[in-house]
């Protein structure tokens, strides 16, 4: 135990700590600009479960989270396979895929705004339909960001999955071969379910990093147009550092918490469903 202290403190200061205040201060209407600052129990959270705003929010940020998360782990696997076979080049082509995940994040951002831009922008003029906006449209501008974010982080993907198939023993699918198995066989009943692992880590962990998506929804849209790309926590920023409503924009960051938490019970739920059975 005292060995372990001096970690369990460093993580109470920087991680516990910061989370019970703003709890704490979710429970307060504060205003800076008003010089406001007081106790308010639950008034927040009871705006917050009326607020249309959070709500529409909140379904931007799940429909985010399925969409770029299901293609991410598609991609992710077609790219895996492809990396995990042999041939001439695949030092070089592994290094080439890693180039999206390397590049920081609002650089990735501001780089596909302007291949969105509508007057000058490559992509535009290669989609059909000229003359649509695709970052000042509603309807477009979120599935542009799902793009970018797509883009950004399948190579992630595609290196656990990479690990995980790298991992299956290759006697199994020269067994299946020798019985007369073929490709679409040995994928679908030997490489797939012993990868569902990887599969399973690879998904919880890009579902929440989606589901506090900010930096590159942000660079792309600012949250617009007319709020249809807003997400909890560009919400969420808003409230705070715009409008200055320090108690509200805590309820909403902390509600934003609790999704992640209940992400991260699903994770437990599907990774380790028999953890619990084992230690007793």
């Amino acid at each position: 135990m005292l060995l372990v202290a001096p970690a369990v403190l460093l993580l109470a200061g920087v991680a516990l700590y910061p989370i019970l205040a703003t709890v704490w201060l979710s429970l307060h209407r504060s205003i800076l600009v008003f010089h406001e600052h007081r106790f308010i129990g639950l008034e927040n959270w009871a705006s917050l479960l009326g607020d249309a705003r959070f709500w529409a929010s909140l379904r931007t940020t799940l429909y985010f989270v399925a969409v770029a998360v299901s293609l991410e782990l598609l991609l992710g696997l077609l790219f895996a396979l492809l990396l995990h076979a042999s041939f001439r080049g695949r030092g070089l082509l592994r290094a080439a895929v890693l180039v999206p995940w390397a590049i920081p994040t609002v650089v990735a951002a501001r780089l596909w705004s302007w291949l969105f831009n509508a007057d000058h922008g490559l992509l535009p003029a290669l989609l059909p339909g000229h003359d649509v906006n695709w970052l000042g449209a509603p309807g477009y501008a979120l599935h542009a960001a799902i793009v970018v974010d797509v883009w950004k982080t399948t190579p992630f993907v595609a290196l656990i999955l990479l690990a995980g198939l790298q991992a299956i023993p290759p006697e199994l699918s020269r067994a299946a071969q020798l019985d007369g198995a073929g490709p679409l066989r040995i994928l679908g009943s030997i490489t797939l379910p012993l990868l569902r692992p990887a599969i399973a880590v690879a998904a919880v962990f890009r579902g929440l990093d989606a589901m506090r998506v900010f930096d590159a929804v942000y660079a792309l849209t600012g949250g617009g147009p007319a709020n249809t790309t807003e997400t909890l926590s560009i919400y969420a920023y808003k409230t705070l550092m715009r409008s200055g409503d320090f108690g509200y924009g805590s309820t909403i960051a902390v509600a934003t918490f609790l999704c992640v938490a209940v992400l991260a019970g699903l994770y437990l739920k599907l990774v380790m469903p028999n953890a619990g059975g084992q230690e007793a």
